[in-house]
């Protein structure tokens, strides 16, 4: 797989939402690389299902009895190392709210392909030799003039006791997600009118082979101008890198990730999506699995602020290590 440089991928979007002819995308978080593949029905170099369109054959699931899973997450003295530059931008005022990720071996009996074919969620992208994702949270969806994003910000195992009420009622989570949704609603306002959050702190419930899981989401609108589709491109940029994975303000934000992550996260918590000539639907990458160097790697993390207990955020990025079959 080539990738291509963002000011092409942006162009391209331009030009095809214009035509109105489909295509799949992905941009990386740090808006170095990407693709864009026109009418992706007919080709099988790149396997994705966006809500039930794509070209995933749902037959080819390998069998799931005796699926092997073993981790080597970082210890904790490494997180509270990552933790502490966080804080340490948090405690200057350099940002409200930074979402800190890590990378986590893991040695699977699955390679990407099978991951991809047994997947269960709404947005599934396999780049082959690269990484599989299986993301539950919407970047944005584009349709008949409107644009909408759905924020995730709030994770819970749902077999903690009355966990729903716990998730909600937590003065941290009801704080970061109040953030997020501010800045996605300044975020979509850079393209849209009219932006208005229609729900606020929706509980989404997820389903893993390990357990199940709440998440806290709220969905935020707008209206876009006449014309739009010939702008998809510069719409999406305008947006990037994804508010609910860097955090608030982004620019400085950015530099409080880059030193506590001490590395690029590349597709990790970039975009992908799908305009099928009218409506364009896509996903923030998290939920992701790469091929690295020395095996395979998952990344995971959640967002900080000044009420973060370091300890709680270290369980929630492993808690979050799953696979997505049911």
């Amino acid at each position: 797989m080539e990738f291509a440089r963002p000011a092409w991928i942006r162009e391209e979007m331009n030009r095809l939402g214009g035509l109105g002819r489909p295509f799949l995308f992905a941009i990386d978080f740090e808006m170095t690389q990407g693709f864009v593949i026109e009418d992706p029905a007919q080709q099988s170099s790149v396997g994705y299902q966006v809500w039930g369109q794509g070209n995933k054959k749902n037959d080819a699931a390998p069998k799931l009895e005796n699926v092997r899973l073993i981790t080597q997450p970082l210890s904790i003295e490494e997180y509270a190392a990552k933790f502490a530059v966080v804080m340490a931008g948090l405690a200057r005022g350099d940002s409200y709210l930074v979402n800190l990720t890590v990378a986590t071996p893991l040695e699977c009996s699955l390679d990407l392909a099978d991951i991809f074919a047994a997947s269960s969620s709404p947005y599934q992208i396999l780049v082959p030799d690269h990484f599989v994702c299986f993301s539950p949270e919407r970047f944005v969806r584009i349709e008949a003039g409107q644009i909408s994003t759905c924020p995730m910000k709030g994770t819970i195992n749902a077999a903690i006791p009355d966990a729903a009420r716990v998730i909600l009622e937590d003065f941290k989570e009801t704080a970061e997600h109040a953030t997020i949704v501010d800045l996605l609603r300044n975020d979509l306002s850079l393209s849209a009118s009219q932006v208005r959050v229609s729900r606020y702190r929706y509980l989404d419930r997820i389903q893993t082979r390990q357990r199940e899981i709440l998440q806290v989401s709220s969905e935020i609108v707008g209206s876009l101008p006449d014309h739009y589709q010939s702008h998809l491109g510069d719409i999406l940029f305008r947006l990037l890198p994804a508010g609910s994975c860097s955090g608030a303000p982004k620019a400085s934000t950015l530099l409080i990730i880059q030193r506590a992550e001490q590395q690029p996260r590349g597709f990790y918590t970039g975009v992908f999506g799908l305009f099928d000539g009218q409506t364009l639907e896509s996903a923030v990458m998290i939920r992701f699995i790469e091929k690295g160097p020395t095996g395979l790697v998952f990344r995971s993390g959640g967002g900080i602020t000044a009420y973060s207990q370091m300890e709680s955020e270290y369980q929630e990025a492993l808690e979050k290590i799953y696979l997505p079959f049911v």
